[in-house]
């Protein structure tokens, strides 16, 4: 028998939402626990239950049980059933840093209205942790963490202080020798239970030390509630509690005095896997997550908080829960079977119909103000912009701005004019009239002339249509025309203020714009005088910045075998590693001078899949298919004038199992680490990853909107796996150095999990087919290449521009007006200070801005506002804030996030 209260026992359950089995297959189960969980709980007043730290459990349960809402809250009032603080238990890599603040953000919201969340900030099954973490849980009230995969070996105690880039720190409890199921063995065996007991006692004391209750988290995987189990703890003399009832006793001040201090991300493989796989695997929802997340974040949330009439909270609400349960650590990570992946991209495609709405609301009223034929041009950045942005306009005038300065226009395409010209009978004609709209465009006259009805059409309507007067007019028509207005799609060179908006239209007697030293085409080269971009016979590309930055064949694209899973990379035993092409052509596509395109194709025979991957000691080593499929890589390389970088599409059509395919980019300088960006931070890791459980540490890395290392960065329109490697040695490093940055652009693989896994020595799930995680069909990727010089800093800002496009939106005034005055909104400047996010909170605009600095640096922020305050992250108001003239400075600590909150 143990000594009194020597263990804790937790019981709890921890609920994958959706994996093996979609979402709705799984909640049929839950409710079924949750049931039990209540009557169990109910019947014996001792029983205390931690529901896996996220509300959706609760959600899920109560949308088909809401008459049990009493009683959920009667047992996290009562402290004995804890709940939250996270709505959902997320992959903290694969969302943005603002998808975490509002998935806490939410989760404690809604706990609150319950009892009260449990103030844990408990991760117990992410796969790695974010850097940034511990000031994200201490900014919204929480001053523990507990954690299991990711801790590197020199924890060698079940607690730690963990810090986060700013200094924040949390205590944080580990969860060593066995993680969030280190005590579900305890109780197995009745007759047993003192001798295992014992057993974990002196196990545990090993990382727990002499003194203090150890922690048994008795559950795993979607477990019930043992019937009986507080007498069977109290025979052990042990006692029973939530996890947020063990953590009370380090006090509510979280104190981290006298632990080892671990700093930043976690994302040790030394006692647990961390299944880094799921980076790349389907990664076309990744690239949706990341395309909705832009969305919701940077265009509709900061557009409707400046210009919108009323807040569209609703419709923002509903975008975030769904980009909240899109995140959970089996839901955008791919990991789950295809129904699962499916029904996670309709979640998040819902998120970007949502805020695309609100964004086309929002502009859709700017654009009243702005005569049809005009163009409003709408900046989501808090920084000026003077960028190229492509318009479609009518007629073939000079573009003007609201002062009647000419605008720098490059032309790009010229729609058709003649829609329609067929013998018909008249009759059938008109039955395409559909109110004044033909061909979805609209009338804006007509003529009957020797046989031949004639309707010109354009995009606007600009004056009433008579059918009848038509139909009374065509005796004799043989044939039928329909010209449209002529209409070029354009690139324009725009300077639109701060998260504001200018406008433009085409004027009959403008001036023609001054010549424009932009961006040229010449062959096989394009040059803006910022960067020289060069292709090479192989459809490779040399890259020269004005510094004399120089790098020889990035967007080598290289297809290898992989014949692992969707939780780990695997190459074959005899991979055939395809990098050169059969063949490669340049086409010219325009050359100047705002943008310069050239298009390049090539050529590959890739293996069509792998061969002797089922798993079993009977097959051969693992290989790849003799048989090929012929593989056309498209890559469409665009310099546009200004730019310090280089915009690459890469398309090709995947009609191969069973492989990787990465873009190789040289770096101007071997390198020993790489910077990358990610949930408010800038991550700075070496070539290799600490090992020690099993799982093979491959040196791939997750980077959200950036990668940089040696002299090149690449800018990223989605979380994009990476590494550092030896170009010469194909993958790895040699003497501590990489040379090559190798981008995943697609992982195909076949199975959930293997059971057999070269580089993973237990299965990490189920082995289930997933036919879909193939991948086949049409992929494509884009991002942008650029050498600089020095350190990291220059990046950012590129990264911003490259990421969130210039808006253009059509006028659809009354042509009469004049051009309304380009109008600023909010200015946030600072070196290093990014905005994550603006949005309206109880009548405050609230922003929140990040410190991508090593050092202590400024935010200003400027706008018509007058006064300020202080918040932290769940928008509870704190110190006031200096205004003067519409204008506060905001000193930062490095790497601090901040939100403030203004008003009128």
């Amino acid at each position: 028998m143990t000594s009194p209260h020597e263990i804790v026992v937790v019981p709890h359950t921890h609920w994958d939402r959706e994996w093996y089995e979609p979402f709705q297959r799984f909640r049929l189960r839950l409710v079924a626990l949750l049931d039990e969980v209540l009557d169990t709980m109910e019947r014996e007043p001792g029983y205390h239950f931690t529901l896996d730290g996220q509300l959706a459990c609760v959600d899920d349960y109560l949308e088909v049980r809401p008459e049990q809402r009493d009683r959920v809250a009667a047992l996290v009032e009562s402290g004995r059933l804890a709940v939250g603080p996270w709505q959902i238990l997320l992959d903290e890599f694969l969302c943005s840093g603002e998808n975490i603040v509002r998935n806490l953000e939410l989760g404690m919201d809604r706990a609150d209205k319950l009892g009260g969340a449990m103030p844990v900030g408990y991760l117990p099954d992410m796969f790695g942790h974010t850097a940034q973490m511990p000031q994200i849980l201490r900014k919204a009230g929480l001053l523990h963490a507990c954690v299991y995969r990711g801790v590197p070996s020199s924890v060698v105690t079940d607690a730690f202080a963990w810090v986060a880039p700013d200094g924040t720190a949390v205590r944080a409890q580990y969860l060593p020798i066995g993680g969030y199921g280190n005590g579900a063995h305890l109780f197995e065996d009745p007759a047993h239970t003192a001798e295992r007991a014992a057993v974990f006692t002196r196990r545990m004391r090993e990382w727990h030390g002499p003194e203090g209750a150890l922690l048994a988290m008795y559950g795993t995987d979607h477990s019930a509630p043992v019937r009986g189990l507080p007498g069977m703890v109290a025979a052990i003399g042990a006692r029973m509690d939530t996890l947020s009832g063990y953590l009370a006793a380090y006090g509510d001040g979280g104190s981290v005095e006298g632990l080892p201090r671990v700093q930043g991300e976690l994302r040790s493989h030394a006692r647990a896997n961390i299944l880094p796989g799921v980076i790349s695997v389907r990664a076309h929802v990744k690239q949706a997550m990341s395309r909705a997340e832009r969305m919701v974040e940077r265009y509709a949330e900061p557009l409707a908080a400046l210009w919108g009439e009323q807040w569209p909270g609703r419709f923002l609400d509903m975008a975030w829960w769904r980009l909240v349960d899109a995140s959970g650590h089996d839901s955008v990570t791919g990991c789950g079977v295809d129904e699962t992946a499916q029904q996670v991209a309709a979640r998040i495609a819902e998120a970007e119909h949502l805020g695309h709405a609100v964004r086309d609301m929002v502009t859709a009223r700017l654009a009243a103000a702005v005569p049809a034929g005009g163009v409003l041009v709408v900046n989501p950045t808090p920084a000026a912009r003077r960028g190229v942005v492509h318009l479609d306009v009518a007629g073939h005038d000079p573009l003007v701005d609201a002062d009647g300065a000419p605008v720098p226009v490059q032309p790009l395409e010229y729609a058709p004019t003649l829609l329609l010209d067929e013998e018909m009978d008249p009759a059938t004609a008109l039955t395409f009239v559909h109110g004044t709209e033909l061909y979805g465009q609209h009338i804006t006259g007509w003529s009957v002339e020797d046989g031949t009805l004639t309707f010109e059409v354009a995009r606007e309507p600009r004056a009433a249509f008579d059918v009848a007067e038509v139909r009374g007019a065509v005796e004799g028509v043989t044939r039928v025309r329909i010209v449209a207005e002529p209409r070029r799609t354009v690139a324009a060179l725009v300077e639109v203020p701060p998260l504001g908006h200018t406008s433009l239209r085409p004027a009959a007697r403008a001036a023609e714009h001054a010549s424009l030293e932009g961006v040229r085409a010449d062959g096989r080269v394009l040059d803006n005088g910022l960067l020289r971009v060069e292709v090479a016979q192989d459809g490779t590309l040399t890259l020269t910045s004005a510094a004399g930055v120089t790098l020889t064949g990035a967007a080598r694209v290289v297809d290898g075998g992989d014949v692992g899973d969707s939780y780990n990379h695997a190459p074959p035993a005899r991979d055939r590693v395809v990098s050169a092409p059969e063949s490669a052509e340049v086409t010219p596509v325009c050359s100047g001078p705002l943008v310069a395109a050239l298009d390049v194709r090539r050529v590959y025979r890739w293996p069509a899949a792998g061969a002797g991957i089922e798993g079993t000691p009977a097959l051969p080593a693992p290989a790849r298919t003799d048989a090929t499929e012929e593989i056309v890589v498209d890559t469409r390389v665009e310099l546009r004038a200004g730019e310090p970088f280089v915009r690459l599409r890469v398309e090709f059509d995947n009609r191969c199992a069973d492989h990787r395919v990465r873009l190789h980019v040289p770096l101007p300088e071997p390198a020993s680490v790489s910077h990358a960006e990610g949930q408010f931070a800038v991550v700075t890791r070496g070539l290799t990853a600490e090992g020690g459980c099993g799982e093979e540490p491959l040196p791939t890395f997750p980077a959200s909107s950036w990668v940089a290392a040696g002299g090149v960065a690449a800018l990223l329109e989605h979380v994009t796996e990476y590494e550092l490697v030896d170009g010469r040695a194909w993958g790895g490093t040699e003497g501590g150095e990489g040379t090559e940055l190798a981008l995943t652009l697609l992982r195909s693989i076949g199975y959930l999990s293997r059971n057999r896994h070269a580089l993973r020595p237990e299965p990490a799930g189920p082995q289930i087919p997933t036919p879909a995680a193939q991948s086949r069909g049409p992929r494509a990727v884009t991002l942008a290449l650029m050498p600089y010089e020095g350190g990291w800093e220059a990046v950012p800002p590129a990264a911003e521009v490259f990421r969130h496009d210039l808006l253009p939106v059509p006028g659809t005034g009354d042509p009469s007006l004049a051009l309304p005055p380009a109008a600023p909104g909010l200015s946030v400047t600072g070196d290093g200070v990014v905005m994550t996010s603006l949005r309206v909170r109880d009548d405050w605009k609230e922003l929140r801005v990040v410190a991508l600095s090593p050092e202590p640096v400024e935010a200003v922020v400027r706008g018509s506002f007058t006064r300020a305050r202080h918040t932290d992250l769940r928008g509870r108001p704190g110190e006031p804030i200096a205004v003067s003239d519409g204008a506060l400075r905001l000193p930062l600590r490095p790497w601090e996030i901040a939100t403030i909150q203004l008003g009128d």
